[in-house]
């Protein structure tokens, strides 16, 4: 249904990365999600890691339930950042949401009809820690449509040279490398929505 690729680095120092990602088939299609945890480190990674393992193991509940299921679950620990969407190909439908500052950016591959970017409402807080109140954004997506999400250890920049065709992987490795900021773990996932009936 989609074709994606990951490029994530850790903060120099650390071994591990406190961002991490999620694709995942689900009754209706497949779940998407960036995840970053509050600060870098193990304790950063092990909040991020536990958020992973409960959106895979409840991939077909809906994308708010999830996070206020995340919410609960990562009280104990720093907690994270998070946007998740939802991609129903069946309908051409994707549900997204963002809590804190992983960016998510739609491009579309045709922009005849339609804005030929579109950008996930980001609304501040910490899953785990202040929720706020969650409201899902549903649009409409086409064959070849592709989903971009980062960590805010990449430039905000990186929104103005999106490549809407190519290798997701190649894709992601080059804006990674441009547009990593250096001061906190990076990821950048891409995925290209190649299973959307038309």
């Amino acid at each position: 249904m989609v074709e994606y690729g990951v490029a994530k680095l850790a903060l120099p120092g650390h071994d591990q990365s406190g961002d991490h990602h999620v694709v995942r088939c689900n009754r209706n299609g497949v779940l998407i999600a960036a995840i970053d945890g509050i600060g870098h480190g193990e304790e950063a990674a092990d909040a991020a890691k536990l958020a992973a393992s409960i959106l895979n193991a409840s991939v077909d509940e809906p994308i708010i339930s999830l996070v206020e299921q995340c919410h609960e679950q990562l009280r104990p620990t720093r907690g994270v950042v998070l946007s998740v969407a939802s991609i129903d190909p069946a309908h051409g439908m994707m549900t997204w949401i963002g809590v804190g500052n992983v960016q998510g950016v739609l491009m579309r591959a045709d922009t005849k009809n339609r804005n030929p970017q579109e950008t996930l409402l980001l609304r501040s807080g910490v899953v785990g820690s202040r929720l706020p109140p969650l409201q899902a954004t549903v649009i409409p997506v086409a064959k070849d449509d592709t989903l971009f999400f980062v960590t805010d250890g990449v430039s905000g920049n990186f929104v103005e040279n999106l490549p809407v065709l190519g290798n997701p992987q190649r894709a992601a490795d080059r804006i990674l490398e441009r547009y990593r900021i250096g001061t906190d773990d990076a990821l950048v996932l891409i995925a290209r929505l190649v299973g959307i009936r038309t």
